[in-house]
């Protein structure tokens, strides 16, 4: 199964665009993520509808953060995101008359919501800030400036 890597890649784009003077096209972007630009976009157009990030047209414009990282939380961005499905795991067919299938069905669902529960509740306590603040003043070179 395909990994669904967007959470991280978006973080990555997000400490970056912190670290830079002015806004970044969705083509630097997409270098830094190693993606083309149209995913960029797509990607980016989830996260300023949830009022993460602002978009400006034209020459000199881009994306930058619309609040400050301290109020962004990780729970936020994978909201923006679709709310992506964690596991591979799921259950039996959904209509079986079988009681066993049904009691296989129920406790592998209630094992899922409630790993749902807990990853959403880890991510709601960290706010992008608090990955930010692990840098060391040495990594800011591996930020392009904007601007």
């Amino acid at each position: 199964m395909r990994q669904d890597n967007r959470l991280s890649r978006v973080l990555h784009a997000l400490l970056h665009l912190h670290q830079m003077k002015g806004p970044a096209t969705s083509e630097l972007i997409a270098g830094m993520l190693h993606t083309n630009a149209s995913v960029v976009r797509r990607t980016m157009g989830g996260l300023r509808e949830a009022g993460i990030v602002n978009a400006t047209k034209g020459h000199g414009g881009g994306w930058q953060l619309a609040r400050p990282l301290a109020e962004i939380t990780l729970l936020e961005i994978y909201a923006a995101l679709g709310s992506p499905t964690l596991f591979a795991i799921g259950i039996d067919a959904e209509e079986t008359s079988c009681l066993l299938a049904r009691a296989a069905n129920q406790a592998t669902t209630e094992a899922l919501e409630a790993s749902r529960r807990q990853f959403e509740d880890a991510l709601r306590n960290v706010s992008v800030l608090d990955i930010a603040a692990g840098w060391n003043a040495d990594m800011a070179h591996c930020a392009p400036r904007a601007g």
